[in-house]
């Protein structure tokens, strides 16, 4: 018996199947990825729609004696009760005192003399510029921090939906967890966009990413699994560029439609469709072996090599039977808690230590830059589709050189120039608009060249059997960033305008040094065992 299994173990492979029977990356792969792109490009709609939703909107108090019952923003009147603002022509939060006793003047007319302006008080009232984002409809006009934290409480949603995506595509496939995710995402987005209290716009932004924002993964997941080892990682690169084409359509979209509940259903009432890709798309054929659903992953092989051209053989169909029903008759041995395991390395405790760092900076970077990108001088809308759009070329940039240069150096440049960056763009004067434009896309630029090699490197760090439980660890820990990114333009506002690019650059700084702490993987082969991954860079191994 055990040389039976020996024989069916070793004779089969599902990534020779595609390479060398149905095909890594034929049409009918192309086709599955053209499908999965629309869940992408909604993924990204959802992820970044409460930038432009939740965006500020200039404010002035409502100064009673003079503004009518159709106040204007900016009358000619407005310095004589309002005080200068710091850096605008006044100020969004205070007004001048009333004096204990006002003169008698004509109507129509507000002069400075009504008012003591040795005496400053809050608003009490607002007059808005527009009345496009939520900041009007729930009078958040001073408040920034109920404001911005919107953005941060979407994303803690964002850590649940990693595990119950996870148990969902494990247990019932990947194509499940797409269509669930994606029809949440809808369902809960056009609810919200009818809300008149922030309470429950909150709530439904957090239920939202809670049940809805796996769709990304679950279509990374099914794409991945689909095609062969020589092109899954331009697989991923375009599944990184369709989201990156997401954002740009979003910023365009914001700028057709920029008032916030029509924003909100133009942008989530399609998702709904997805709903219809349980019967189009076909399941994870790497997940039905492993459920050992033979009929049905023999079909959509069959399928691939028709749509394809090829011809699958009955000989690997038969190996891969037989190497399932091996593995299932296997005995499984008793093992230590991982995490026992990992205290027991200092080699790969150092790196559970270190990597959750990279991905914080990832995250804080990443996020941070786009959603502060619409506080730049100029059209916010096109300013926030340069930035996404320079990320294209920088995950193409990592997919050139990871393998001709190595993951360290590509790592160790991007995170320090991205540094770079950040720290000129803080010093900058700001009446240098158009060189304080070019470092902000150049320093998105680095943090897209370094999220790619980031999920290349991570992953081969560790032993194939615990891979993916370490990778999430790191991706997990790392949504810290994601989660404090939202509230940078308040800091920004509130402690000082640069605070930002420094925290963004002090983090990629750091980043770039821990590198160094970790080895070189190109040209190693993938680790199995604890033992395996310890030795990465003490001794070559062939690929």
């Amino acid at each position: 018996m055990s040389t039976e299994k020996g024989e069916a173990k070793s004779g089969v492979d599902l990534d020779n199947i595609l390479e060398d029977e149905v095909g890594q990356f034929g049409k009918y792969q192309i086709v599955t990825l053209a499908l999965a792109a629309f869940p992408i490009i909604f993924s990204a709609f959802a992820s970044g729609e409460y930038i432009f939703t939740t965006a500020r909107i200039s404010s002035r108090c409502r100064i009673n004696e003079c503004d009518g019952a159709d106040p204007e923003f900016a009358p000619n009147w407005v310095l004589n009760a309002i005080p200068p603002g710091e850096s605008t022509a006044f100020d969004n939060c205070q007004r001048y005192g009333n004096l204990t006793s006002p003169p008698i003047v004509s109507e129509g007319t507000c002069p400075a003399s009504l008012f003591d302006q040795s005496r400053k008080e809050d608003c009490e009232q607002y007059v808005y510029e527009n009345q496009l984002s939520v900041v009007y409809d729930f009078n958040l006009a001073c408040d920034e921090w109920r404001r911005s934290q919107i953005g941060s409480i979407r994303t803690i949603g964002t850590l649940v939906v990693l595990p119950i995506t996870g148990y969902i595509s494990d247990r019932w496939g990947r194509r499940v967890a797409l269509t669930i995710n994606a029809f949440n995402t809808g369902w809960i987005g056009l609810v919200r966009s009818f809300v008149n209290s922030y309470e429950w716009f909150l709530t439904l932004e957090v239920l939202e990413s809670a049940v809805g924002a796996g769709a990304y993964s679950s279509c990374y997941i099914l794409v991945t699994e689909l095609v062969g080892p020589k092109y899954r990682v331009v697989a991923g690169a375009t599944i990184s560029t369709l989201f990156a084409v997401g954002q740009v359509i979003l910023g365009l979209i914001a700028w057709g439609v920029p008032s916030w509940r029509p924003l909100t259903q133009v942008l989530y009432a399609p998702q709904l469709l997805v709903v219809c890709y349980f019967w189009i798309l076909s399941e994870s054929v790497r997940w039905l072996m492993s459920k050992g659903r033979y009929d049905e992953s023999e079909r959509i092989l069959k399928k691939v090599a028709q749509v394809n051209k090829k011809e699958l053989s009955e000989k690997s169909l038969e190996a891969l039977r037989a190497t399932a029903e091996a593995e299932k008759n296997m005995p499984k041995p008793d093992e230590p808690w991982l995490a026992i395991l990992v205290f027991r390395s200092r080699t790969i405790l150092s790196r559970c230590v270190v990597s959750p760092v990279w991905w914080i900076t990832n995250t804080l970077v990443y996020y941070g830059m786009n959603i502060n990108a619409v506080n730049l001088v100029g059209n916010s809308y096109l300013n926030y589709v340069a930035v996404a759009a320079i990320e294209i070329p920088g995950y193409w940039t990592a997919i050139l050189l990871l393998d001709r240069i190595g993951r360290k150096p590509v790592l160790i440049c991007g995170y320090w120039l991205c540094a770079a960056c950040q720290f000129t763009f803080a010093f900058l004067p700001t009446e240098n608009s158009g060189a304080r434009l070019a470092l902000y896309l150049f320093g998105k630029y680095c943090i897209a060249m370094v999220m790619t090699s980031v999920y290349v490197y991570t992953a081969e760090l560790y032993p194939t059997k615990y891979r993916h439980n370490l990778f999430a660890f790191s991706s997990m820990v790392g949504r810290l960033g994601s989660i404090t990114a939202p509230l940078t333009p308040s800091l920004a506002s509130e402690v000082w305008e640069s605070l930002p690019s420094v925290l963004f650059g002090s983090f990629a700084l750091l980043s770039g040094a821990l590198i160094f702490t970790t080895p070189e993987t190109l040209g190693t082969k993938l680790p199995d065992t604890f033992e395996d991954a310890e030795q990465i860079g003490k001794k070559k191994t062939n690929s």
